[in-house]
């Protein structure tokens, strides 16, 4: 019999904004997906930064990378809050109510 991982909530500072107090954290890929994965499959290994979908796992580069594959995500999808995977960061990032979250 297969155990379903639950995800748990990650305490996150009293902000006015639902969306970062409602997102769950998903475990971080960072040894599944090395980078991110428009880049990879146009062939691309340029990229500053790597942000996290906290609705699906989804991981693309920040906006700091040519192609801002972590927003656009967001602009497709509407999922709303994304976080840092970069080794010792933890801050989470509302894209519908620009609010940040340390």
């Amino acid at each position: 019999m297969r155990r379903s991982r639950q995800r748990k909530a990650t305490p996150v500072p009293e902000t006015g904004c639902e969306h970062l107090s409602a997102a769950l954290d998903a475990d971080q890929p960072t040894q599944l997906t090395p980078g991110c994965q428009e880049c990879a499959e146009a062939g691309e290994s340029s990229w500053a930064h790597l942000r996290m979908c906290l609705s699906c796992g989804h991981v693309g580069c920040c906006d700091s990378s040519p192609h801002r594959h972590a927003t656009t995500h967001f602009h497709t999808t509407e999922h709303p809050v994304m976080r840092s995977i970069e080794p010792g960061e933890t801050w989470r990032w509302c894209y519908v109510d620009l609010e940040l979250s340390a």
